[in-house]
């Protein structure tokens, strides 16, 4: 009876650190859910791991979704399971940093964990210098960093702060003139259904002439996101970008492609936020996996493009290029959209690099067709966006460089 119980409390200690674990990968960025743990610790079970390498393999098979998330789980599991040579690096860590350099990508990771690590202590636990240290930092120049700072290389912290500037951006779209007409004391025009119903107010004998000019209206904005794996930490983000315009003006439809095309245009719809995005990934099922751009937008011209850009319609649309198929009939359905819309505009966040080049087969297809071509990134880019929009544009306009 006796090794029995002492299986179980085994067992029980396990699942324990299995979740305290997987709450320290969840605080550092990466998305693990109770199913993954519950995964894990059956899979350790299982697999019976006595040695250090057995355990890691075992845990990062279950955990990781993708390659790029292996950096951060190195150096959680290294600290969390009881590294020693790893105190020299973190004590490096939590020394105070300058922002006159870039931090090189593997330090930028390592910041995020300790974020998660020590982000979260109680205020009575900070002394007081600390305090006036932290307040002292929130002036306009962190602000600015913040905003030229890639979205990938941003620490939890950053990302909650670079969300809440997010909701204050707005995309100002020009006007555009309709055929519908408004009655105006100074139109240029005879509104003459409004003046014959006038005149039989005065029996016909004075027609007082009632003028009208033409109504302008924003026009319809449509955005195509793409959700495959190398865009996942800027799709993100571009959601909650997304979620302020759904909410400050009508006639945005939303929608995200990896394999296949999903309307969120209703999900992001709601007010909350959080509860937005939650309607949105449980409607997503191909998030964070290939991308197959010239099937997606097939399937977008044939079943949404009549109905949704026949008014003049501004097109955003969000990808790298990369596509899977190697741009298999993409020339075409780049075409048909960009001659069914007003303007089309590609946001590509493979333009922050200096020598950016348009060698996949891809982004040849897609960038003859496109209006704009600019990057997003960072928080500069989507303001820059907001201005590149806000003033009058034009048919096939001149490619704006990336540099």
């Amino acid at each position: 009876m006796l090794p029995s119980l002492e299986a179980a409390a085994s067992r029980e200690k396990l699942a324990e650190n299995v979740m305290h674990f997987a709450r320290l990968l969840r605080a550092a960025g990466m998305r693990v859910g109770p199913d993954r743990v519950i995964d894990c610790v059956r899979a350790l079970e299982i697999a019976g791991a006595g040695r250090r390498d057995d355990w890691y393999w075992t845990m990062s098979a279950v955990l990781l979704s993708r390659e790029e998330q292996r950096p951060v789980f190195d150096q959680a599991f290294r600290l969390f399971w009881r590294d020693p040579k790893l105190t020299e690096k973190m004590m490096q860590l939590l020394l105070p940093k300058t922002y006159g350099r870039t931090p090189k990508p593997e330090e930028q990771q390592s910041q995020r964990l300790t974020d998660a690590l020590f982000g979260q202590k109680k205020p009575e636990e900070q002394p007081e210098e600390q305090k006036v240290e932290m307040d002292a930092q929130l002036t306009f120049s962190s602000r600015e960093v913040l905003q030229r700072m890639d979205f990938d290389t941003m620490s939890a912290a950053e990302l909650a702060e670079a969300k809440k500037m997010i909701r204050q951006l707005r995309l100002p779209l020009p006007r555009i003139r309709t055929r519908r007409h408004a009655p105006d004391a100074r139109g240029a025009r005879v509104h003459l259904r409004a003046t014959l119903r006038e005149s039989l107010r005065g029996g016909g004998d004075v027609i007082r002439l009632v003028r009208s000019r033409p109504v302008e209206v924003h026009p319809p904005l449509v955005v195509l996101c793409d959700i495959s794996g190398s865009m996942n930490p800027y799709a993100r983000m571009f959601l909650h970008f997304l979620h302020a315009l759904t909410n400050d003006r009508d006639r945005v439809h939303t929608f995200v492609f990896g394999t296949r095309l999903t309307n969120i245009t209703r999900q992001l719809r709601h007010r909350d936020v959080d509860v937005a995005m939650t309607r949105v990934a449980d409607a997503i099922k191909d998030w964070s996996g290939g991308t197959r751009i010239g099937v997606c937008l097939r399937e977008f011209n044939w079943r949404w493009a009549r109905r949704l850009l026949g008014q003049n319609a501004c097109v955003l649309l969000v990808s790298d290029g990369l596509d899977r198929e190697a741009g298999e009939g993409l020339g075409e359905e780049m075409e048909r959209l960009a001659k069914s819309c007003r303007y089309l505009v590609w946001l590509n966040p493979l333009l922050r690099y200096d020598r950016f080049e348009a060698k996949p087969a891809g982004v040849r297809a897609m960038l003859p067709h496109v209006d704009l071509f600019l990057p997003v990134h960072n928080l500069k880019s989507l303001v820059d966006l907001a201005h590149t929009l806000s003033r009058p544009l034009t048919r096939k306009m001149e490619t704006i460089a990336w540099r």
